[in-house]
């Protein structure tokens, strides 16, 4: 699969003022220029440079990234983390003939953390954007957050999820073949992780489209599910109707940190992200405060290795801006700390990693065959090429091991 998106022409300005800005900073361009041809020199990769040179170790038929302009260098220079996935969207960069993004990103992903010098990565704090106040993850700016990414519109999503509306890593278990059952096979492994059957009591944090709430309803549970998306909630309360499940399965719109109750079981897939490092002890209490004595917590959480974790904690990077503002993903270390100091012992665990980056794989071959669709949703050229970074952004992190996603069972102690 390539990169299809045309390349922008006129882009509109006001909805992306800095991708229509370029940056002028003309030493921090030329350090960018060395950095990236000391990076790929033993890099199996092929970059073209505007001139038509060539630098990297691959061959004819390595990955291929060409720059098309020269402001792809200020950009890098003037912020790496966010300049690289802004001269995507403006078009001073795309993958050659044959090249398929995530395999071109995935081969620099493997090597991220060696990609800069350590004598400039030392440096890094000077350059570096920090979040901005309004994205902190307490109430307010939760919910903002959660607006902005989830309520772009439930059309845009079911262009590229399947029938399950699931917006997470599939299980693709031995004899699952189709991205649907893999779904259904997932959400199955950490309602079994939760203990999860008929007459439990269940939570659950992050409704996302409503299957996982179905499921638990279908297993004879009477479930409780929170969100702070209006979108989602109102799709989620349609399906529930659909299925006969209204009696047993709520919706509602709500911070994690006000539900009340007691539940036999809390299940969580891939919400925890979106809540900060700061209001991590916040999650895992109220966690502990909603379960009876020895209930069970199945949480699926995308992870990152410990040490990348605490380097890039207060940067905002690229995705942050663009796709999950206020997000941050938390190593598995900073979740058995967390977790531990609220109680709770990880009993069972299991990583998905590989299925992740097939689940991405299928997303993003949706997103580009639907992309007409996209366009009359009133979402732009520069959008879509978004969303395909994005996309193949993901998988690279899953396929070269920097990203990891965990199911795990959690449970209380008395």
């Amino acid at each position: 699969m390539t990169d299809t998106a045309a390349v922008p022409g006129t882009i509109d300005a006001g909805r992306w003022p800095d991708v229509v800005r370029e940056p002028h900073v003309p030493i921090r361009a030329a350090v960018a220029r060395e950095v990236l041809r000391g990076a790929v020199r033993d890099l199996g990769v092929r970059v073209r440079l505007p001139d038509g040179r060539l630098l990297g170790a691959g061959g004819p038929d390595a990955p291929e990234l060409r720059i098309e302009s020269g402001a792809f260098f200020h950009r890098l220079g003037a912020d790496l983390k966010i300049g690289f996935g802004e001269a995507y969207l403006a078009g001073d960069w795309q993958t050659g003939p044959g090249t398929d993004l995530a395999d071109l990103l995935t081969v620099f992903a493997a090597r991220l953390t060696e990609l800069v010098p350590v004598s400039l990565q030392r440096l890094r704090k000077l350059v570096e954007q920090r979040p901005p106040a309004a994205e902190n993850n307490d109430r307010e700016g939760a919910l903002g957050n959660i607006q902005r990414h989830y309520d772009l519109s439930n059309e845009l999503f079911a262009a590229f999820l399947d029938e399950t509306m699931s917006y997470s890593a599939g299980w693709f278990a031995p004899g699952v073949d189709d991205l649907a059952t893999a779904q259904r096979h997932k959400v199955d492994g950490i309602l079994d992780l939760a203990a999860v059957g008929p007459g439990s009591r269940v939570l659950e944090i992050g409704t996302g489209w409503g299957q996982l709430a179905l499921q638990a309803g279908q297993r004879g549970a009477t479930v409780h599910t929170v969100t702070l998306s209006a979108e989602q909630r109102d799709l989620a309360q349609r399906r529930i109707r659909e299925a006969g499940l209204a009696d047993r399965v709520t919706v509602r719109l709500c911070d994690y940190r006000d539900v009340t109750g007691r539940y036999d079981a809390v299940v969580s897939v891939e919400m925890i992200e979106a809540v900060g490092e700061r209001y991590w002890p916040a999650y895992f209490a109220a966690v502990g405060r909603l379960l009876v004595p020895g209930g069970r917590f199945g949480l699926q959480a995308i992870t990152m290795p410990h040490d990348r974790m605490l380097a890039t904690r207060h940067a905002r990077g690229w995705v942050h801006k663009y796709v999950f503002p206020g997000g941050l993903i938390p190593s598995l270390t900073a979740i058995e700390d967390h977790s531990g100091a609220a109680g709770f012992a990880i009993t069972a665990r299991r990583s998905l990693a590989p299925d992740y980056a097939r689940t991405l794989r299928l997303w993003r071959a949706a997103f580009v065959r639907n992309a007409g669709l996209v366009d009359r949703l009133g979402f732009d050229t520069v959008f879509r090429r978004l969303w395909e970074l994005y996309l193949a952004y993901s998988e690279a992190g899953f396929r070269s091991g920097y990203l990891d996603v965990w199911q795990l069972a959690l449970r209380r102690e008395d």
